[in-house]
């Protein structure tokens, strides 16, 4: 039995009742989760900023022992700079700057020497557009007060936040979503396991979030994993199987959805191709997903439950 990829007539409905949940949801809570975030990353510039000398020690051998710290100083300029927009402007290879700020590392192949002379370009790039107007100190070669080192941090945890605004309200609300899930779930008997646990050691009545699921890819049939937001296994044999796959989606618009839902049709051939054509893989939605979408969900056999409606689980054996 499928939960809402046959009933279209009820989408209209559903779609209004979504939006205005998520709407709800954002303006309770996107303003503190943002600025929990702000907290956090705050603490993390200070430590790079002091490490630095407050950009007076910034050079070449600052970057090697710290990579991690390119991303903070890239948002210490004017304008701020981007990661490609540095790579031109430094000379130096994109995937350098990646394996920085993505890996934290440097990397392991490239000629120590020829490394170094491009951490040392990027050392001064970013000192000859540092905004002087946030960083008021450095043209006069002093540290900062306490005051202007607090607010420093702000300015730049603030800048590094707004470039990810849209990864940090979705990951919030991903949480909400898997905790509004664990809570329907407890109350229908079934108990969490540790996220490490196996897909193939979950016992009867089981749930795990986060789960790396086996699946096939290419002509070869090669074995990966790929990442299931919950893995639910019934308390007894259920439609397709044992297994319900679950992910959490969450959008603020309508523009984005179009352009995500081919990862979940990729995902769920991918699981099929594994475990079988009628392998139950559901969505769990809410905000912004309209018609368009939805027919493009359903005409792949994704069905979905909505937040504002979760008992439709049941109508999957859950």
């Amino acid at each position: 039995m499928a939960a809402n990829l046959d009933k279209p007539h009820l989408w209209k409905d559903d779609i209004a009742a979504s939006v205005a949940m998520f709407n709800e949801w954002y303006i309770r809570f996107a303003p503190s989760a943002f600025k929990s975030t702000r907290e956090r990353v705050a603490v993390d510039v200070t430590g790079a900023l002091e490490s630095c000398g407050y950009l007076l020690g910034l050079d070449g051998s600052f970057l090697r022992a710290r990579p991690e710290a390119l991303a903070t100083l890239r948002h210490c300029t004017a304008p701020p700079i981007a990661a490609d927009r540095l790579s031109g402007l430094a000379e130096v290879p994109r995937g350098l700057i990646r394996a920085m700020e993505k890996l934290h590392k440097l990397p392991t192949r490239a000629e120590t020497g020829e490394v170094d002379a491009h951490l040392q370009r990027i050392a001064s790039t970013v000192s000859d557009m540092v905004d002087d107007h946030l960083f008021d100190w450095v043209p006069h070669g002093t540290l900062p007060n306490a005051e202007q080192a607090r607010r420093t941090a702000t300015v730049v945890a603030d800048r590094l936040c707004g470039t990810a605004s849209n990864p940090i309200i979705r990951n919030a609300q991903e949480r909400r979503q898997l905790v509004a899930l664990s809570s329907w779930l407890h109350h229908r008997g079934y108990s969490r396991l540790q996220d490490d646990t196996p897909v193939d050691s979950m016992g009867l009545g089981t749930f795990g979030f986060h789960k790396n699921v086996p699946v096939r890819v290419g002509n070869g049939g090669r074995q990966v994993n790929v990442s299931v937001d919950a893995v639910i296994r019934l308390h007894g044999l259920g439609q397709g199987g044992t297994h319900v796959y679950v992910e959490a989606k969450s959008a603020g618009d309508f523009a984005n959805t179009n352009k995500r839902r081919k990862e979940e049709a990729v995902k769920a051939a991918q699981l099929r191709a594994m475990y079988g054509s009628h392998v139950p893989y559901v969505l769990v939605l809410c905000g912004y997903f309209d018609s368009g979408y939805l027919g493009y969900e359903a005409a792949e056999g994704i069905d979905w439950v909505w937040e504002h409606r979760l008992d439709d689980l049941t109508l999957l054996g859950v």
